[in-house]
């Protein structure tokens, strides 16, 4: 019974510190850095309502969750100004880490079946990929 809470003793720090250890590593260790970043700009053709625009934004936001490749994504409504010509109407920016991997999000189930069920809505879409240079 002594040498069996003796082995306890010595285990309990070992794996304390184990734990410890991991959790440094895991704060620690760089992840690989996104490198192609993807925007997305489209203008509405007129007559689409605010809420079609705000359905379309949600929906989005949705399709991107189920893309897993997508690191980052954000979206916004275009600032309007004297000088731009309104050109677009709502602005998608989504990162990934690979150009792979920004690849098979173009071919996504989900993201086709998004643009099937909203380019009726759509005017104008601009869809470019750049390279994140730090």
């Amino acid at each position: 019974m002594r040498t069996r809470n003796k082995t306890l003793g010595y285990l309990v720090p070992i794996f304390a510190l184990c734990v410890f250890m991991l959790v440094i590593y895991g704060a620690y260790v760089p992840h690989k850095p996104a490198e192609i970043q993807r925007v997305v700009c489209i203008k509405f053709k007129p007559g689409t309502t605010t809420q079609e625009v705000e359905k379309h934004l949600r929906d989005f936001a949705t399709m991107k969750k189920a893309v897993k490749d997508v690191v980052a994504y954000s979206a916004g409504h275009v600032q309007k100004s004297d000088n731009n010509g309104e050109q677009f109407d709502v602005i998608h920016y989504l990162t990934f880490r690979t150009n792979e991997a920004a690849r098979e999000y173009s071919l996504n189930a989900d993201r086709v079946a998004f643009v099937k069920a909203n380019e009726g809505h759509w005017d104008k879409v601009l869809e470019m990929n750049s390279n994140i240079e730090k």
